[in-house]
């Protein structure tokens, strides 16, 4: 009598847990509206079945590119995409790579993060590109109306920059003077730690601690932030390079863009740690104080993460 009672139990449990399961698959399987996807895009695109996927793209021909000393065809590899699928509860997830020159990453960035997209990678795909060419990585979770109106400003953020100047710019706005004359002080009572002084330079560094191997790895095996100010102290230029964990690549982001600092690249410099680390390498000019000032507050934002 028990074995029956147990058995019938058993075949409840498990029918409920099917029928979950096939609410989940149903719910990831519905259908998307490509139709709209489209329209808010302004992009044509083109249906997966096999993954439940639609998938639109904007072959970057609008620049002519030589990849070492040949002119690349867009079909190798020179065409922004983004692909929709659905999530769950009602939610769509995308993710794309936007083909960008140097100075379309950083309002193409901006455009992506105040429309509510995230930003995963920045890096190159080739060497002896001309002009340089980068590629940034997109994605967000939420409705199609939202991420499709996200994507669309970033492209046309894009093809605002190349209206306005079809060559690709070869510097950042401002100046930075030929000596080195960084003051230390009021940047080390900025940051409220001793620097690094060096021909007129001026340099910070903050170590971070993660295991490769079962072994600790920290400041002086390269798991560190630390930034370089250079030029003058009106005339300053700094670069530098973030390390975050995954969670902290956003906020930071948002607050680097919104300070005006140009981010140069977002990758990793390791494989297997725990936890796992992003670099952000960025590039600023300006008045060094107020090139600390927004170093200082994105340390301030990654502190507060970490508590």
């Amino acid at each position: 009598m028990l074995d029956a009672l147990f058995c019938r139990r058993s075949i409840v449990v498990i029918a409920l847990a099917l029928i979950v399961a096939a609410a989940h698959a149903a719910d990831a399987t519905s259908v998307l509206d490509t139709v709209k996807i489209e329209q808010l895009t302004g992009l044509k695109g083109s249906f997966f079945k096999e993954e439940n996927v639609f998938k639109v793209s904007k072959p970057r021909s609008d620049v002519k590119i030589q990849v070492d000393k040949w002119s690349m065809p867009t079909f190798m590899g020179l065409t922004s995409w983004v692909a929709f699928t659905p999530a769950h509860n009602g939610q769509v997830m995308m993710m794309g790579d936007t083909v960008v020159f140097e100075d379309e990453v950083n309002p193409a960035m901006s455009a992506a993060l105040n429309a509510g997209l995230e930003i995963t990678a920045l890096h190159n795909h080739f060497f002896f590109d001309q002009p340089k060419v980068y590629f940034m990585h997109i994605s967000g979770v939420g409705s199609a109306d939202q991420l499709a109106t996200g994507v669309k400003k970033v492209y046309d953020k894009i093809a605002e920059i190349r209206a306005v100047h079809p060559t690709p710019a070869a510097a950042f706005p401002g100046m930075i003077a030929s000596d080195n004359k960084i003051t230390p002080a009021p940047l080390e009572a900025l940051f409220g730690i001793k620097g690094q002084a060096n021909n007129g330079m001026f340099k910070i560094v903050m170590g971070r601690e993660a295991k490769m191997h079962g072994i600790v790895v920290s400041n002086q095996m390269g798991v560190n932030t630390w930034a370089v100010f250079a030029g003058s102290d009106n005339e300053a230029v700094v670069d530098g390079d973030f390390a975050i964990l995954e969670d902290e690549l956003q906020p930071i982001l948002k607050v680097m863009r919104a300070e005006d600092v140009n981010i140069v690249a977002i990758h990793q410099h390791m494989t297997q740690e725990q936890p796992h680390y992003l670099f952000l390498h960025y590039w600023g000019k300006g008045k060094a104080v107020d090139l600390a000032t927004a170093i200082k507050k994105v340390l301030s934002i990654q502190a507060n993460l970490q508590k």
